[in-house]
């Protein structure tokens, strides 16, 4: 007869669970946010408010004891990361799988002319995540190029989830495209419903958790969408 839970039967190990903190961060706002115009993978720079919302945002997750800041390599991205970098003491690693959806012919459109050129073409592009502008990537191209970055992460990173402050998130500063695409790829949604995802403001932030036994892949939660320095507490919206 097998033994209880306190009979000191040692046969079936008992695995703790890791949760691995995931921060996926926006820059903040440029020029191009601000006159409805499409930066894509265009090197833009943050503005003025743009700078003062990287620092908000920077004081905010630095409360959150980030362990790692990796960053797209485009400007705005870069800026904001080295924003919580300087809040935190960390450094900043850059890697171009961040960088924004590419936008071909679109870049450098306002919204308006997008629309006089192609009608109802951005209304397609919102509502089908395999649909691509011109030239540009779709969604599920920019998740198959993204989604890696999170992947090495885990098996590189033996501490993260576990060591001395196991809620120490990863934070990943990127762009509205691209965190929307790694979000709906990590949730494993299907394709059809990646729109349900809405936009997120300037230095807004999305925290997903990894949840896995010690060895297994993450299967990923999402915690908060559109969290902001303004409202660091607020639950998925």
């Amino acid at each position: 007869m097998s033994g209880g839970p306190d009979s000191g039967d040692t046969s079936v190990e008992r695995l703790t669970p890791i949760v691995r903190r995931l921060i996926l961060l926006r820059h903040g706002q440029t020029g191009y946010n601000a006159t409805s115009r499409m930066q894509g993978q265009l090197d833009t720079d943050l503005s003025e408010i743009g700078v003062q919302q990287a620092k908000s945002a920077a004081a905010a997750l630095a409360d959150k004891n980030p362990m790692v800041i990796r960053s797209s390599d485009l400007r705005r991205a870069r800026d904001t990361a080295e924003a919580l970098a300087l809040a935190t003491g960390l450094s900043v690693e850059s890697d171009e799988r961040l960088r924004e959806t590419h936008l071909g012919q679109w870049q450098g459109l306002t919204h308006l002319e997008v629309d006089a050129q192609a009608p109802g073409a951005r209304a397609i592009w919102r509502d089908d995540a395999t649909w691509a502008p011109p030239g540009g990537e779709s969604r599920v191209d920019v998740a198959a190029r993204a989604v890696p970055v999170v992947t090495e992460l885990v098996a590189a990173l033996e501490d993260w989830g576990t060591g001395v402050s196991p809620e120490s998130p990863v934070v990943l500063v990127a762009h509205g495209g691209v965190i929307a695409a790694m979000t709906a790829a990590l949730l494993d949604l299907p394709v059809a419903r990646w729109p349900i995802l809405g936009g997120l403001a300037n230095t807004s932030w999305v925290q997903l958790s990894g949840h896995a036994a010690p060895g297994e892949n993450p299967r990923w939660r999402l915690d908060v969408w559109n969290a902001s320095a303004e409202a660091t507490d607020s639950a998925i919206q």
